[in-house]
């Protein structure tokens, strides 16, 4: 049967599981009942499973082909599986049943597509030109826990370094039903963040003239970088700064002694990133020695830019529309502004990240709510065939592999 079809067959299961993991959604690095569920849907499969030291990842290895040979390929499939801390409200009948938790950004669809690979290409062992990892990764949400699974050893599992990488994400908006998005080379931004403490001296509302005012300050600081970031950047090579916390004072007529500013900062060149790095805590100094206070400035590099590899993202594309048409493939002519930690992977082995649109197929795609929204909603209807694109993208990429025998043997123990 094709693969698709057979996906297919699988709908009602996967439903039911990612059902299951959107009741009980686990925050960070420990996601213990996530793994639990994990670990059952593999139980009976000939993978062999690694479990991570430092989180609750999972690694799963399919053995294909001559293993034994220095020269046998691999190729990672990765899905992420923590939610974040958000508050539900879409009213669905398997809406979270933990307080203040919520699969807002689909990772509970990925990992249900990815253990649904995990049955079709158990079932097609014997077509294996190789080997296939699969890599079950917490943390997602602002803990990079891909470079935790990367530091024990994900991306050599098979006893050699992999040779391509594949990521999937689902988004709630942007795309119609069901479309699959690419774009080679930077497809998503770099991440980082800012927090910013601004040091006064607390007084009397009534004598501001007596303290050293932190709040005025702050507020010249907000604006103050947007208008940097207009002036100093070139809007061909954008960058993005948006402030999420603003916090001074506890009543209305006292002049606090601090005030706080954090922000995130999206930048799509590692040129625009570095130059950031250097623009900002020389903006804020200055504008805190010119209210005669000082500041403190912490700059947080978080995710690098996630660039996808041409020849991979070409890759992908193929095997898209050879299993369900050109209509479903789109092919982004500029970068998103979301960032992401399989950045981490597609910086060290060949890979791309593709985009599939969970849009329900009754909503319109331009005003959905988009992820991390407490009201996005995802579509089940694309779990099959998002189960069929991971797998048949190991399989045709380790077949092309296979063909070229153009692995160099490498010398790195198993994990």
């Amino acid at each position: 049967m094709p693969i698709a079809a057979d996906a297919r067959q699988m709908q009602e299961d996967l439903a039911r599981f990612r059902h299951d993991l959107h009741r009980e959604p686990e925050i960070g690095l420990q996601l213990p009942r996530t793994q639990e569920k994990v670990l059952k849907a593999l139980e009976g499969l000939p993978y062999e499973i690694t479990l991570g030291k430092e989180t609750t990842s999972v690694t799963a290895v399919l053995r294909g082909g001559d293993s034994t040979a220095a020269s046998t390929p691999a190729v990672l499939l990765r899905a992420d599986m923590d939610g974040l801390p958000v508050q539900e409200k879409t009213g669905v009948d398997y809406t979270s049943t933990i307080d203040g938790a919520m699969h807002a950004c689909g990772h509970d669809l990925h990992t249900s597509m990815l253990t649904g690979a995990a049955t079709l290409l158990a079932e097609r062992r014997h077509r294996l030109a190789g080997d296939v990892v699969l890599m079950f990764q917490p943390g997602e949400e602002g803990c990079d826990g891909a470079s935790y699974m990367i530091r024990e050893g994900v991306l050599d599992a098979p006893g050699r370094r992999v040779d391509a990488a594949y990521g999937m994400h689902v988004f709630s908006s942007l795309e119609p039903h069901g479309t699959f998005c690419t774009k080679p080379g930077v497809m998503l931004s770099a991440s980082d963040g800012l927090v910013v403490t601004v040091l006064g001296a607390g007084g009397h509302g009534s004598a501001p003239h007596s303290a050293k005012d932190p709040v005025t300050a702050a507020a010249e600081m907000v604006t103050a970088l947007q208008v940097m970031v207009t002036r100093q950047f070139n809007m061909f090579d954008p960058v993005v700064l948006s402030v999420g916390v603003l916090h001074a004072g506890t009543k209305r007529n006292v002049i606090p002694e601090t005030a706080r500013i954090e922000a995130t900062i999206r930048t799509f060149s590692e040129e625009n990133r570095q130059r950031m790095m250097d623009a900002v805590p020389r903006l804020l100094k200055g504008i805190a020695a010119a209210h005669g206070l000082d500041v403190d400035v912490d700059y947080q590099q978080e995710y690098p830019l996630t660039i996808t590899d041409q020849d991979e993202t070409h890759t992908a594309e193929k095997v898209i529309t050879e299993l369900f048409g050109d209509s479903r493939l789109s092919r982004w002519a500029t970068p998103l502004s979301g960032s992401e930690d399989f950045s981490r992977v597609l910086a060290e082995v060949p890979g791309t990240f593709v985009g599939l649109s969970a849009v329900p197929q009754d909503a319109d795609h331009a005003t959905s709510p988009f992820n991390h929204s407490p009201y996005a909603t995802f579509d089940d209807g694309v779990l099959a065939d998002g189960a069929a694109l991971y797998a048949e993208l190991a399989i045709s990429r380790l077949d092309a592999l296979s063909a070229a025998g153009a692995r160099v043997p490498a010398s790195v123990p198993a994990l």
